[in-house]
Protein backbone atom coordinates (compact mmCIF):
# COMPACT_ATOMS: atom_id res chain seq x y z
CA UNK A 1 0.00 0.00 0.00
CA UNK A 2 1.45 3.64 -0.73
CA UNK A 3 1.49 6.34 2.34
CA UNK A 4 -1.11 8.68 0.53
CA UNK A 5 -3.58 5.99 -0.20
CA UNK A 6 -3.13 4.91 3.53
CA UNK A 7 -3.70 8.39 4.24
CA UNK A 8 -6.76 8.53 1.93
CA UNK A 9 -8.06 5.36 3.86
CA UNK A 10 -7.36 6.81 7.17
CA UNK A 11 -9.20 10.05 6.41
CA UNK A 12 -12.65 7.67 5.21
CA UNK A 13 -12.19 5.94 8.47
CA UNK A 14 -12.39 9.43 10.24
CA UNK A 15 -15.55 9.84 7.94
CA UNK A 16 -17.42 7.06 9.46
CA UNK A 17 -16.54 7.69 12.63
CA UNK A 18 -18.27 10.96 12.39
CA UNK A 19 -21.42 9.20 10.89
CA UNK A 20 -21.73 7.18 13.95
CA UNK A 21 -21.77 9.77 16.17
CA UNK A 22 -24.78 11.51 13.60
CA UNK A 23 -26.37 8.00 13.77
CA UNK A 24 -26.67 8.11 18.01
CA UNK A 25 -28.53 11.60 17.74
CA UNK A 26 -30.38 10.52 15.29
CA UNK A 27 -31.59 7.43 16.87
CA UNK A 28 -31.97 10.12 20.42
CA UNK A 29 -34.33 11.61 18.09
CA UNK A 30 -36.13 8.46 17.10
CA UNK A 31 -35.30 9.12 13.61
CA UNK A 32 -34.76 5.77 12.26
CA UNK A 33 -34.80 5.79 8.65
CA UNK A 34 -32.45 8.39 8.73
CA UNK A 35 -30.11 6.25 10.51
CA UNK A 36 -30.97 3.15 8.34
CA UNK A 37 -29.61 5.15 5.49
CA UNK A 38 -26.82 6.28 6.93
CA UNK A 39 -25.75 2.48 8.40
CA UNK A 40 -26.53 1.70 4.54
CA UNK A 41 -23.67 4.15 3.60
CA UNK A 42 -21.68 2.54 6.36
CA UNK A 43 -21.59 -0.81 4.76
CA UNK A 44 -21.20 0.38 1.37
CA UNK A 45 -17.68 2.58 2.18
CA UNK A 46 -16.62 -0.52 4.30
CA UNK A 47 -17.17 -3.08 1.04
CA UNK A 48 -15.17 -0.81 -1.22
CA UNK A 49 -12.41 -0.56 1.05
CA UNK A 50 -12.23 -4.10 1.49
CA UNK A 51 -12.30 -4.79 -1.80
CA UNK A 52 -9.29 -2.24 -1.90
CA UNK A 53 -7.20 -4.02 0.76
CA UNK A 54 -7.84 -7.26 -0.57
CA UNK A 55 -5.54 -6.70 -3.14
CA UNK A 56 -3.17 -5.44 -1.12
CA UNK A 57 -0.05 -7.58 0.71
CA UNK A 58 -0.93 -7.70 4.47
CA UNK A 59 -4.72 -6.42 3.45
CA UNK A 60 -6.63 -9.46 5.12
CA UNK A 61 -6.51 -9.21 8.65
CA UNK A 62 -8.22 -5.48 8.19
CA UNK A 63 -10.92 -7.41 5.14
CA UNK A 64 -11.74 -9.68 7.84
CA UNK A 65 -12.38 -6.76 10.11
CA UNK A 66 -14.43 -4.78 8.06
CA UNK A 67 -16.54 -8.34 7.16
CA UNK A 68 -17.33 -8.47 11.18
CA UNK A 69 -18.19 -4.89 10.65
CA UNK A 70 -20.67 -5.44 8.04
CA UNK A 71 -22.06 -7.85 10.19
CA UNK A 72 -22.21 -5.23 13.17
CA UNK A 73 -23.88 -3.19 10.85
CA UNK A 74 -26.62 -5.56 9.81
CA UNK A 75 -27.07 -6.38 13.75
CA UNK A 76 -27.82 -2.84 14.85
CA UNK A 77 -30.32 -2.04 11.82
CA UNK A 78 -32.00 -4.81 13.19
CA UNK A 79 -32.13 -3.85 17.02
CA UNK A 80 -31.59 0.28 16.81
CA UNK A 81 -35.35 0.49 17.61
CA UNK A 82 -34.98 -1.18 21.04
CA UNK A 83 -31.35 -0.47 21.78
CA UNK A 84 -29.93 2.30 23.61
CA UNK A 85 -28.65 5.24 21.62
CA UNK A 86 -25.09 5.27 23.07
CA UNK A 87 -24.99 1.08 23.25
CA UNK A 88 -25.06 1.32 19.35
CA UNK A 89 -22.71 3.84 18.75
CA UNK A 90 -20.05 2.06 20.82
CA UNK A 91 -20.59 -1.59 19.09
CA UNK A 92 -19.92 0.37 16.08
CA UNK A 93 -17.15 2.38 16.90
CA UNK A 94 -15.22 -1.07 18.69
CA UNK A 95 -15.48 -3.06 15.37
CA UNK A 96 -14.46 -0.14 13.04
CA UNK A 97 -11.27 0.68 15.46
CA UNK A 98 -10.32 -2.72 15.09
CA UNK A 99 -10.27 -2.53 11.32
CA UNK A 100 -8.59 0.75 11.29
CA UNK A 101 -5.64 -0.69 13.84
CA UNK A 102 -5.20 -3.25 11.40
CA UNK A 103 -5.13 -0.96 8.27
CA UNK A 104 -1.87 1.12 10.74
CA UNK A 105 -0.35 -2.13 10.56
CA UNK A 106 -0.39 -3.03 6.56
CA UNK A 107 3.22 -2.39 5.22
CA UNK A 108 3.49 0.68 3.28
CA UNK A 109 5.76 1.29 -0.19
CA UNK A 110 6.81 4.25 -1.05
CA UNK A 111 6.95 5.30 -5.01
CA UNK A 112 9.83 7.31 -6.14
CA UNK A 113 9.83 8.75 -9.98
CA UNK A 114 12.53 10.25 -11.81
CA UNK A 115 11.48 13.09 -14.55
CA UNK A 116 14.45 13.53 -16.61
CA UNK A 117 14.42 15.56 -20.29
CA UNK A 118 17.28 15.21 -21.44
CA UNK A 119 19.25 12.14 -21.72
CA UNK A 120 22.27 13.76 -21.84
CA UNK A 121 21.55 15.18 -18.24
CA UNK A 122 20.27 11.64 -16.43
CA UNK A 123 23.80 11.48 -14.65
CA UNK A 124 22.42 14.15 -12.03
CA UNK A 125 19.61 11.68 -10.80
CA UNK A 126 21.43 8.17 -11.62
CA UNK A 127 22.93 7.66 -8.51
CA UNK A 128 19.86 8.62 -6.41
CA UNK A 129 17.76 6.81 -9.16
CA UNK A 130 19.75 3.66 -8.46
CA UNK A 131 19.74 4.20 -4.63
CA UNK A 132 16.10 3.99 -4.98
CA UNK A 133 15.89 1.14 -6.96
CA UNK A 134 17.69 -0.84 -4.71
CA UNK A 135 15.73 -0.18 -1.56
CA UNK A 136 12.98 -3.02 -1.00
CA UNK A 137 10.80 -0.68 0.83
CA UNK A 138 10.85 1.41 -2.66
CA UNK A 139 9.13 1.56 -6.22
CA UNK A 140 11.51 3.32 -8.63
CA UNK A 141 10.66 4.42 -11.92
CA UNK A 142 12.39 6.29 -14.65
CA UNK A 143 9.93 8.57 -16.94
CA UNK A 144 11.73 10.40 -19.34
CA UNK A 145 9.58 13.78 -21.04
CA UNK A 146 9.56 14.44 -23.64
CA UNK A 147 10.76 18.43 -24.41
CA UNK A 148 10.09 20.97 -27.31
CA UNK A 149 12.38 23.19 -29.15
CA UNK A 150 10.67 26.85 -28.82
CA UNK A 151 10.66 29.25 -31.80
CA UNK A 152 11.87 32.68 -31.84
CA UNK A 153 8.22 34.14 -30.68
CA UNK A 154 8.11 31.60 -27.99
CA UNK A 155 5.89 29.31 -29.69
CA UNK A 156 6.63 25.76 -29.05
CA UNK A 157 8.28 24.09 -32.34
CA UNK A 158 9.79 20.76 -33.00
CA UNK A 159 8.78 17.79 -30.33
CA UNK A 160 11.67 15.55 -28.87
CA UNK A 161 11.51 12.53 -26.71
CA UNK A 162 14.89 10.42 -25.56
CA UNK A 163 13.49 7.56 -23.91
CA UNK A 164 15.78 5.48 -26.20
CA UNK A 165 18.90 7.12 -25.24
CA UNK A 166 19.55 5.98 -21.68
CA UNK A 167 21.87 3.29 -20.43
CA UNK A 168 20.93 -0.49 -20.81
CA UNK A 169 20.48 -1.07 -16.68
CA UNK A 170 18.14 1.51 -16.35
CA UNK A 171 14.58 0.44 -17.04
CA UNK A 172 12.52 3.19 -19.42
CA UNK A 173 8.38 3.91 -18.63
CA UNK A 174 7.02 5.67 -21.17
CA UNK A 175 5.50 9.24 -19.87
CA UNK A 176 2.19 8.13 -21.95
CA UNK A 177 1.88 4.71 -19.49
CA UNK A 178 2.85 6.85 -16.07
CA UNK A 179 -0.41 8.78 -15.18
CA UNK A 180 0.89 11.27 -12.41
CA UNK A 181 -2.59 12.19 -10.93
CA UNK A 182 -3.42 8.25 -10.64
CA UNK A 183 -0.28 7.38 -9.36
CA UNK A 184 0.64 10.52 -6.97
CA UNK A 185 4.37 9.45 -6.51
CA UNK A 186 5.07 10.01 -2.83
CA UNK A 187 8.30 11.86 -4.06
CA UNK A 188 9.34 13.09 -7.68
CA UNK A 189 12.41 13.95 -8.68
CA UNK A 190 13.16 17.01 -11.59
CA UNK A 191 16.68 18.25 -12.83
CA UNK A 192 14.74 20.62 -15.02
CA UNK A 193 13.95 24.23 -13.07
CA UNK A 194 12.78 26.57 -15.92
CA UNK A 195 9.37 25.84 -16.24
CA UNK A 196 7.94 28.87 -18.98
CA UNK A 197 11.40 30.61 -18.18
CA UNK A 198 13.80 28.90 -20.91
CA UNK A 199 14.20 30.71 -23.91
CA UNK A 200 15.46 27.76 -25.87
CA UNK A 201 13.71 25.04 -25.11
CA UNK A 202 10.89 23.77 -22.69
CA UNK A 203 8.86 20.99 -21.25
CA UNK A 204 5.16 20.20 -21.67
CA UNK A 205 3.13 22.88 -19.50
CA UNK A 206 1.66 19.29 -17.65
CA UNK A 207 5.57 18.78 -16.19
CA UNK A 208 6.33 22.82 -15.25
CA UNK A 209 7.36 22.10 -11.45
CA UNK A 210 4.41 24.18 -10.00
CA UNK A 211 2.31 21.60 -11.85
CA UNK A 212 3.61 18.23 -10.44
CA UNK A 213 3.80 19.86 -6.88
CA UNK A 214 -0.24 18.83 -7.24
CA UNK A 215 0.83 15.29 -7.52
CA UNK A 216 3.83 14.37 -4.55
CA UNK A 217 4.21 14.68 -1.33
CA UNK A 218 7.64 15.72 -2.59
CA UNK A 219 9.41 17.51 -5.14
CA UNK A 220 12.70 17.02 -5.33
CA UNK A 221 14.86 19.57 -7.52
CA UNK A 222 18.81 18.38 -8.80
CA UNK A 223 20.01 20.82 -11.07
CA UNK A 224 21.48 19.22 -13.69
CA UNK A 225 24.94 21.30 -13.84
CA UNK A 226 28.04 21.44 -11.56
CA UNK A 227 29.52 24.78 -10.66
CA UNK A 228 32.44 26.07 -9.55
CA UNK A 229 32.68 26.15 -6.00
CA UNK A 230 31.98 29.57 -4.53
CA UNK A 231 32.90 31.19 -0.83
CA UNK A 232 29.70 32.68 0.38
CA UNK A 233 31.49 36.25 0.89
CA UNK A 234 32.57 36.48 -2.94
CA UNK A 235 29.80 38.58 -4.50
CA UNK A 236 30.91 39.34 -7.39
CA UNK A 237 31.16 35.28 -8.74
CA UNK A 238 28.13 34.95 -6.92
CA UNK A 239 26.11 37.28 -8.88
CA UNK A 240 27.17 35.64 -12.50
CA UNK A 241 25.18 32.75 -11.23
CA UNK A 242 22.57 33.79 -8.52
CA UNK A 243 20.14 33.36 -11.20
CA UNK A 244 19.99 29.43 -10.72
CA UNK A 245 19.32 30.68 -6.88
CA UNK A 246 15.81 31.64 -8.07
CA UNK A 247 14.37 29.74 -10.88
CA UNK A 248 11.18 27.76 -10.31
CA UNK A 249 11.71 24.58 -10.04
CA UNK A 250 13.57 26.01 -6.92
CA UNK A 251 10.82 27.94 -5.57
CA UNK A 252 8.06 25.05 -5.73
CA UNK A 253 10.21 22.13 -4.74
CA UNK A 254 10.17 20.85 -1.61
CA UNK A 255 13.52 20.10 -1.40
CA UNK A 256 16.58 21.33 -3.65
CA UNK A 257 19.81 19.20 -3.16
CA UNK A 258 22.88 20.78 -4.22
CA UNK A 259 26.54 20.36 -4.91
CA UNK A 260 27.90 21.36 -1.33
CA UNK A 261 27.42 23.20 1.83
CA UNK A 262 29.32 26.42 0.52
CA UNK A 263 26.43 26.30 -2.40
CA UNK A 264 23.77 25.72 0.03
CA UNK A 265 24.66 28.81 1.77
CA UNK A 266 24.62 30.90 -1.22
CA UNK A 267 21.29 29.43 -2.54
CA UNK A 268 19.51 30.38 0.77
CA UNK A 269 20.93 33.79 0.76
CA UNK A 270 20.23 34.86 -2.55
CA UNK A 271 16.98 32.89 -2.61
CA UNK A 272 15.99 35.20 0.02
CA UNK A 273 17.30 38.46 -1.71
CA UNK A 274 15.12 37.21 -4.82
CA UNK A 275 12.10 36.30 -2.77
CA UNK A 276 11.94 40.02 -0.93
CA UNK A 277 12.78 41.60 -4.32
CA UNK A 278 9.61 39.93 -5.46
CA UNK A 279 7.31 40.54 -2.30
CA UNK A 280 6.66 36.68 -1.67
CA UNK A 281 5.03 35.32 1.71
CA UNK A 282 7.11 35.49 4.46
CA UNK A 283 7.47 31.75 4.10
CA UNK A 284 9.49 32.07 1.54
CA UNK A 285 12.40 34.68 3.04
CA UNK A 286 12.13 32.66 6.60
CA UNK A 287 15.85 31.65 6.62
CA UNK A 288 14.62 28.49 8.99
CA UNK A 289 12.08 26.95 6.27
CA UNK A 290 14.89 27.46 3.62
CA UNK A 291 17.55 25.22 5.52
CA UNK A 292 15.46 22.58 6.14
CA UNK A 293 14.58 22.82 2.04
CA UNK A 294 18.16 23.56 0.52
CA UNK A 295 20.44 20.70 1.03
CA UNK A 296 24.05 20.61 0.20
CA UNK A 297 24.09 17.01 -0.16
CA UNK A 298 26.56 16.40 -3.26
CA UNK A 299 26.28 16.32 -7.26
CA UNK A 300 25.21 13.26 -8.44
CA UNK A 301 26.56 13.75 -11.72
CA UNK A 302 30.34 13.71 -9.32
CA UNK A 303 28.97 10.74 -7.73
CA UNK A 304 28.63 8.87 -11.63
CA UNK A 305 32.14 10.64 -12.40
CA UNK A 306 33.95 8.65 -9.88
CA UNK A 307 32.64 5.22 -10.36
CA UNK A 308 33.08 4.73 -13.86
CA UNK A 309 36.21 3.04 -15.21
CA UNK A 310 37.77 3.94 -18.01
CA UNK A 311 37.98 -0.29 -18.71
CA UNK A 312 34.51 -0.21 -18.71
CA UNK A 313 33.31 1.76 -21.25
CA UNK A 314 32.63 0.98 -24.74
CA UNK A 315 34.44 2.67 -27.69
CA UNK A 316 32.83 2.87 -30.93
CA UNK A 317 34.17 1.69 -33.97
CA UNK A 318 34.05 5.17 -35.80
CA UNK A 319 35.74 6.54 -32.37
CA UNK A 320 38.78 3.55 -32.51
CA UNK A 321 39.48 4.81 -36.15
CA UNK A 322 40.46 7.85 -34.77
CA UNK A 323 42.27 7.18 -31.48
CA UNK A 324 44.64 4.31 -32.67
CA UNK A 325 47.68 4.68 -34.64
CA UNK A 326 48.60 1.50 -36.72
CA UNK A 327 50.25 -0.14 -34.04
CA UNK A 328 47.63 -0.26 -31.85
CA UNK A 329 48.36 2.37 -29.35
CA UNK A 330 46.28 5.02 -28.54
CA UNK A 331 47.01 9.20 -28.95
CA UNK A 332 46.43 11.63 -26.40
CA UNK A 333 42.74 12.15 -26.66
CA UNK A 334 41.79 15.83 -25.76
CA UNK A 335 38.01 16.70 -24.62
CA UNK A 336 37.05 20.04 -26.39
CA UNK A 337 34.17 21.40 -25.10
CA UNK A 338 32.20 24.71 -25.90
CA UNK A 339 29.46 26.41 -24.22
CA UNK A 340 26.49 27.83 -25.20
CA UNK A 341 27.67 30.74 -22.81
CA UNK A 342 30.59 31.03 -25.00
CA UNK A 343 28.80 31.50 -28.21
CA UNK A 344 26.48 33.72 -27.32
CA UNK A 345 28.95 36.39 -25.90
CA UNK A 346 31.18 36.30 -28.80
CA UNK A 347 29.21 35.28 -31.65
CA UNK A 348 31.41 35.30 -35.09
CA UNK A 349 34.47 35.49 -32.56
CA UNK A 350 33.36 31.83 -31.35
CA UNK A 351 32.71 30.58 -34.60
CA UNK A 352 36.33 31.87 -35.87
CA UNK A 353 38.34 30.28 -32.48
CA UNK A 354 36.80 26.82 -33.08
CA UNK A 355 37.85 27.06 -37.17
CA UNK A 356 40.83 27.50 -35.55
CA UNK A 357 41.14 24.83 -32.94
CA UNK A 358 39.98 22.82 -35.76
CA UNK A 359 42.95 23.85 -38.35
CA UNK A 360 45.56 23.03 -35.51
CA UNK A 361 44.42 19.62 -33.83
CA UNK A 362 44.03 18.68 -37.81
CA UNK A 363 47.46 19.96 -38.31
CA UNK A 364 47.85 17.22 -34.91
CA UNK A 365 46.05 14.09 -35.94
CA UNK A 366 48.87 11.93 -36.19
CA UNK A 367 49.39 12.23 -32.10
CA UNK A 368 46.11 13.99 -30.39
CA UNK A 369 42.51 12.91 -31.52
CA UNK A 370 40.48 15.42 -30.80
CA UNK A 371 36.63 14.58 -28.91
CA UNK A 372 34.30 17.46 -29.57
CA UNK A 373 31.45 17.30 -27.05
CA UNK A 374 29.33 20.55 -27.87
CA UNK A 375 26.53 21.57 -25.21
CA UNK A 376 24.04 19.09 -26.77
CA UNK A 377 21.23 22.40 -26.59
CA UNK A 378 23.99 24.34 -28.62
CA UNK A 379 22.30 24.09 -32.09
CA UNK A 380 18.68 24.51 -30.83
CA UNK A 381 20.21 27.75 -29.29
CA UNK A 382 21.91 29.17 -32.56
CA UNK A 383 19.09 28.00 -34.42
CA UNK A 384 16.55 30.36 -31.90
CA UNK A 385 18.75 33.04 -30.59
CA UNK A 386 21.52 33.53 -32.86
CA UNK A 387 20.10 32.66 -36.36
CA UNK A 388 22.64 34.71 -37.96
CA UNK A 389 25.53 32.75 -37.00
CA UNK A 390 22.93 29.11 -37.87
CA UNK A 391 24.91 28.33 -41.16
CA UNK A 392 28.08 29.12 -40.52
CA UNK A 393 27.58 26.78 -37.17
CA UNK A 394 26.05 23.86 -39.23
CA UNK A 395 28.92 24.62 -42.14
CA UNK A 396 31.37 24.19 -39.65
CA UNK A 397 29.89 20.93 -37.96
CA UNK A 398 29.30 19.34 -41.61
CA UNK A 399 32.85 20.14 -42.38
CA UNK A 400 34.30 18.68 -38.91
CA UNK A 401 32.32 15.11 -39.62
CA UNK A 402 33.30 15.07 -43.35
CA UNK A 403 36.80 15.38 -42.94
CA UNK A 404 36.50 12.80 -40.34
CA UNK A 405 39.86 13.17 -38.97
CA UNK A 406 38.15 13.79 -35.00
CA UNK A 407 36.10 12.76 -33.40
CA UNK A 408 32.18 14.21 -32.51
CA UNK A 409 30.31 13.34 -29.68
CA UNK A 410 26.71 14.38 -29.65
CA UNK A 411 25.44 11.20 -27.50
CA UNK A 412 23.61 11.03 -23.94
CA UNK A 413 26.93 10.03 -22.26
CA UNK A 414 29.32 12.80 -21.16
CA UNK A 415 31.19 10.55 -18.78
CA UNK A 416 32.28 8.46 -21.43
CA UNK A 417 34.38 11.35 -23.45
CA UNK A 418 35.06 12.43 -19.30
CA UNK A 419 37.00 9.09 -18.91
CA UNK A 420 38.80 8.41 -22.23
CA UNK A 421 40.33 11.63 -22.94
CA UNK A 422 43.69 12.74 -21.25
CA UNK A 423 42.40 16.50 -20.60
CA UNK A 424 40.42 19.15 -20.95
CA UNK A 425 40.41 21.69 -23.14
CA UNK A 426 37.15 24.21 -23.80
CA UNK A 427 35.15 26.70 -22.47
CA UNK A 428 34.38 27.77 -18.77
CA UNK A 429 31.15 25.33 -17.89
CA UNK A 430 30.17 23.35 -15.60
CA UNK A 431 31.85 20.47 -17.31
CA UNK A 432 34.87 21.34 -15.80
CA UNK A 433 33.87 21.17 -11.85
CA UNK A 434 32.91 17.61 -13.56
CA UNK A 435 36.45 17.21 -14.97
CA UNK A 436 38.38 18.67 -12.01
CA UNK A 437 37.19 15.36 -10.51
CA UNK A 438 39.17 13.42 -12.67
CA UNK A 439 42.23 15.07 -11.78
CA UNK A 440 43.32 15.32 -15.53
CA UNK A 441 44.69 18.43 -16.96
CA UNK A 442 42.05 21.38 -17.34
CA UNK A 443 42.98 24.37 -20.02
CA UNK A 444 40.42 26.94 -20.57
CA UNK A 445 40.27 28.20 -24.10
CA UNK A 446 40.60 31.88 -24.66
CA UNK A 447 38.40 33.41 -27.88
CA UNK A 448 40.50 36.52 -27.95
CA UNK A 449 43.77 34.19 -28.46
CA UNK A 450 43.35 33.11 -31.88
Amino acid sequence: MRKFQKKQLKDIFGEIHKIHLQCRDMLEKKEYQTVSNLLADCQETAIQIGEFTERLEGGAETVACLERYCEQLYQVSTQMETMPAQKVCKKLESVLTRAENALDHMPVRKEVVFLPYKASMWDSLESVYLAAREDETCDAYVVPIPYYDLNADGSFGEMHYEGMEYPNNIEITHYGDYNLKERHPDVIYIHNPYDNCNVVTSVPEQYYSKNLKKYTECLVYIPYFVLNEIEPDDQDAIDSMKHFCFLPGVIWADKVIVQSEKMRQIYISEFIKAARANNLPEMYTDRRILEEKILGLGSPKLDRVRTVRKEDVAVPEEWRKVIERPDGTWKKIIFYNTSIGALLHCDEKMIEKMQRVFEIFKEEQEEVALLWRPHPLISSTVKTMRPKLREAYEKMVESYLAEGWGIYDDSADMDRAVVLSDAYYGDLSSVVRVYQETGKPVMIQNVEVV
